[in-house]
């Protein structure tokens, strides 16, 4: 009985240990490594060993690089790479293998012609550089996915693998104006809008004598950053949005398939303004299982806007995922010393979880072969090195902690369609919301970037920052969400045009005019409207006075609100008379604030103050202005110095640094540009 009794407690005991180990959290410090440039064996197992010295846990290989798997039709060759992934197993490193989809090889651009890229004018362009295939090329997809396939199917158990790459920056490279494509877009209407009746009124087609007969009459829109025929441009980036993601699923389904326990990553470089497309379906479905992004953050130790950018990469990314991010790229260049260290910690702020530095090797050949690795070009590391093996050492200490879950109680509104109709306004709506996200940046508070349709809205203050495009769904859970005792501050530019591009008919906001208790007319031009400034203001300066207390802004217009219910909480007092341009609705249980302004920082500030005191939003930590902090748990705290000062921070408790093993007694300091790590007594 006795010994029946120990196997069982021996088993209990297995199983928590397993599980522990299951769960237990870890940081990834590693290169993008490219075999394929040199497939000397010798220089690679000196290359695996170097990693090895420097503490690196990962490696991402395999991407841009389809024809060193696939070098002519059909013939694949993975014996060489099977070495590499056996070498980097051994050495305990593990491996994010990019499905190296684009670009497409040569061969196969010469195999099927249609690939390739046609321009605005008619021209085919040869493929000199990445990523000039037509990604929903029939052909190229065929051959796309059976790459996808071979390569899973081959690796899928490979002890070393952590994850697959499903593509790389699949926001750039050109869009393709061919025929076939052409074609393509017609189908797309046709589902869409079924008749050709319907696409006349839904493109206002009587507008300049553009009326379409038939189906094939449909050609293309001017280049993508034209503000021409609003109504087919709209329609034209979400069909090549919609074509871009179908490919992604496809490939996510195949990976799924054929290695179902493999982690999903890639370098969601959506927001290139060459093939800005839709992410939002990819970061909600859950099959890409590790969003991520390359923290390019600039050379700059002293400066932090490319900080700032790059952790609004992660969030724009993220949306409301809560697993890891892994930054699979990140910058070595010519950055200054100790610049990739401090960048390295900010972005673990953001729920990153990997570091992985582009590049290994300075490049001998190809466009970036004046690009700084870590390595030199005759192989011996550089500081980069040195730094980045700093970086994996100071994880080590610290990873149990880690990665930072945020616990935002603030959504932010990003919309893709509306990105695409703010080309027609002075301000787009990625820069206001980005101007949101800043504030909550400056404050050291987490905030979530969300797509309200796929959102469950489970926040207590909600920002729509211009988005201009209102649909159904938006506009019944924005309602929704107020009435239920949420409060949303909408900012100028939203609300204005339907789902088909055209500006609401009706009283704006679009839908929601009820629930802001306001009309709004036209806007005036803010530079015009100077010219009779009572305070001889010019250009796009205005005053804007809340409350009583008054600040300066700028702004290039501003919105004309017919109150309807709402309260005036601010003016713009420095004009021929005073507007009313900052009001607040009581609606159901809750509030909705309408600015007649973009997102401006000095506008906003006093409001959200106000707001994060009333709907008791959690602040972030208490400390001195250039320090960027977290509470990562009940006792654990982030700190980085961002500035080229000391900074102390104030607490009345006993801690001890984690990072530098030492004890502190009340209050401490912080060096220059330094993080430190904290756990509280």
């Amino acid at each position: 009985m006795n010994i029946r009794k120990n196997k069982i407690l021996l088993s209990i005991v297995i199983i928590f240990f397993c599980s522990s180990l299951m769960n237990a959290q870890e940081l990834y410090v590693g290169v993008n490594y490219h075999p394929h440039d040199d497939k000397n064996i010798e220089k690679i197992k000196t290359d695996i060993g170097l990693m090895k010295a420097a503490g690196f846990n990962v490696v991402r290989m395999g991407h841009l690089a389809w024809d060193s798997y696939e070098p002519s039709e059909g013939k694949f060759d993975f014996e060489w790479f099977d070495d590499v992934m056996d070498m980097m197993n051994e050495a305990g490193i593990k491996v994010i293998l990019d499905i190296a989809i684009r670009p497409a090889p040569i061969w196969l651009h010469y195999k099927y012609p249609s690939i390739s890229i046609i321009d605005e004018n008619g021209n085919v362009l040869y493929p000199n550089h990445r990523y000039m295939e037509d990604i929903g090329d029939p052909m190229y997809q065929k051959y796309a996915l059976r790459f996808t396939d071979a390569m899973t199917k081959h690796y899928a158990n490979h002890p070393a693998l952590l994850a697959f790459g499903i593509d790389n920056e699949s926001g750039d490279g050109r869009i393709s104006y061919s025929e076939t494509a052409r074609q393509r877009f017609i189908a797309w209407l046709k589902n869409k809008y079924s008749s050709i009746d319907i696409l006349n009124k839904a493109w206002a087609t009587q507008r300049w004598s553009r009326r379409i007969n038939q189906w094939d009459e449909i050609g293309f829109p001017p280049g993508i950053n034209s503000n021409d025929v609003p109504e087919k441009m709209l329609d034209f980036r979400l069909f090549v949005s919609d074509e871009i993601n179908q490919l992604l699923f496809k490939v996510l389904d195949v990976v799924n398939t054929n290695a179902p326990k493999a982690l999903t990553n890639t370098n969601a470089w959506y927001f290139s303004s060459l093939k800005y497309f839709d992410y939002a379906p990819i970061a909600y479905s859950g099959k890409m299982t590790r969003q991520g992004e390359g923290f390019y953050s600039g050379n700059s130790l002293t400066t932090n806007w490319g900080v700032m950018n790059t952790a609004f990469g992660v969030s724009r990314i993220q949306f409301e995922s809560t697993n890891p991010f892994w930054c699979n790229e990140f910058t070595t260049m010519a950055a200054v010393p100790n610049s990739i260290r401090k960048s390295a910690y900010a972005s673990l702020m953001y729920g990153n979880q990997m570091v992985c530095g582009w590049t290994w090797q300075s490049m001998w050949a190809g466009e970036e072969q004046y690009l700084i690795g870590m390595l030199d070009w005759d192989g011996v590391p550089n500081r980069k090195y040195d730094e980045y093996k700093q970086i994996a050492a100071e994880f080590k200490k610290i990873e149990k902690f880690f990665p930072y879950q945020l616990k935002a109680e603030v959504g932010l509104a990003f919309s893709f369609p509306s990105q695409i109709a703010s080309n027609s306004f002075p301000e787009k709506h990625e820069n206001q919301l980005q101007a949101c996200w800043d504030l909550f940046y400056w404050r050291n508070m987490d905030a979530r970037i969300v797509e309200i349709s796929r959102s469950s809205l489970n926040y207590k203050l909600l920002f729509i920052p211009g988005i201009a495009v209102m649909d159904d769904t938006t506009a019944t859970k924005i309602r929704d969400f107020v009435k239920n005792g949420g409060t949303v501050v909408m900012t100028s530019n939203s609300a204005i045009v339907g789902t088909n591009g055209q500006v609401f008919a009706t009283t704006r906001p679009g839908m929601l005019s009820d629930v802001f208790g306001i009309w709004l007319g036209s806007y005036e031009e803010t530079e015009t409207m100077n010219e009779i400034s009572r305070k001889s203001y010019r250009g796009r300066r205005l005053e804007f006075n809340y409350k009583g207390r008054a600040v300066n802004a700028e702004s290039a217009r501003f919105d004309i609100i017919d109150l309807k219910g709402a309260e005036v909480l601010g003016r713009i007092t420095s004009l021929d008379k005073d507007y009313p341009i900052m009001t607040s609705n009581k609606f159901g249980k809750g509030r909705a604030i309408y600015v007649g302004l973009p997102a401006i920082s000095n506008v906003l500030n006093p409001l959200l103050d106000e707001l994060i005191n009333e709907l008791g939003i959690k602040k972030g930590p208490d400390v001195p202005s250039s320090v960027m902090a977290r509470q990562i748990d009940k006792n654990h705290f982030l700190y980085l110095n961002i500035s080229g000062q000391p900074k102390e921070v104030q607490i009345k408790d006993k801690s001890r640094s984690i990072l530098y093993e030492k004890d502190y007694n009340g209050n401490f300091t912080i060096a220059p540009y330094e993080p430190e790590f904290i756990e509280i007594e």
